[in-house]
């Protein structure tokens, strides 16, 4: 397991050194591989995202963000380029990323990757990311949602992580067992409620 990182910033480079090691390992079954989480996306598709969103982010060209038009073009952009390119593109804005999370409680560029990196391992099988690199998101978020409450014990951390960002089906999230209404567990759901059963590794 690894250090967890000492700033957002440090963790999106650590996301982006990861990501990028992912993405050039595979092959062109695997980049063509639905990602559940974003059943209208492949690997390669959301590796699209990841680096035409830290671009937009670079050069100003938000608007729109964060709506699907606006994801949807980083795809379409970017749906003929190999994946070195898009790696590439990754690397050559982390810095400038970095900068522009400095005292950002709440970067959602970072928590965005976080996210997304986590989506490809479920996708392709790889089990759950070192703690280091999804921890510090969901404590970022839970206060968010959960006030001064601690979020529930009951919960794995991961799991919480993974629903929070609407990556849980409804019915996942209810066989947690928690009191809580269907209503509030939908609440809990940055991208609102899921109806369609995730990948649990």
């Amino acid at each position: 397991m690894t250090e967890p990182a000492a700033t957002w910033g440090d963790l999106y480079r650590e996301h982006v050194a990861a990501v990028s090691a992912l993405a050039d390992g595979l092959s062109d079954d695997q980049l063509r591989t639905t990602v559940p989480a974003s059943p209208a996306w492949t690997v390669h598709d959301v590796l699209a995202h990841l680096a035409g969103g830290c671009s937009d982010a670079v050069t100003g060209r938000m608007d729109g963000a964060p709506a699907p038009e606006w994801t949807a073009r980083h795809v379409a952009e970017r749906a003929e380029l190999p994946v070195a390119e898009l790696t590439a593109e990754l690397r050559s804005h982390q810095d400038a990323i970095a900068a522009s999370t400095v005292d950002n409680p709440r970067p959602a560029i970072v928590w965005d990757m976080a996210v997304h990196h986590a989506d490809l391992h479920e996708a392709l099988g790889l089990g759950e990311l070192p703690e280091p690199m999804w921890r510090p998101v969901l404590d970022g978020v839970a206060p968010m949602k959960f006030g001064s409450t601690a979020p529930p014990e009951d919960v794995e951390p991961y799991e919480l992580f993974r629903a929070l960002f609407s990556r849980r089906s409804r019915t996942q999230m209810q066989a947690w067992g928690l009191p809580l209404s269907p209503e509030q567990l939908d609440e809990l759901c940055i991208f609102g409620p899921r109806e369609d059963d995730q990948p649990v590794p």
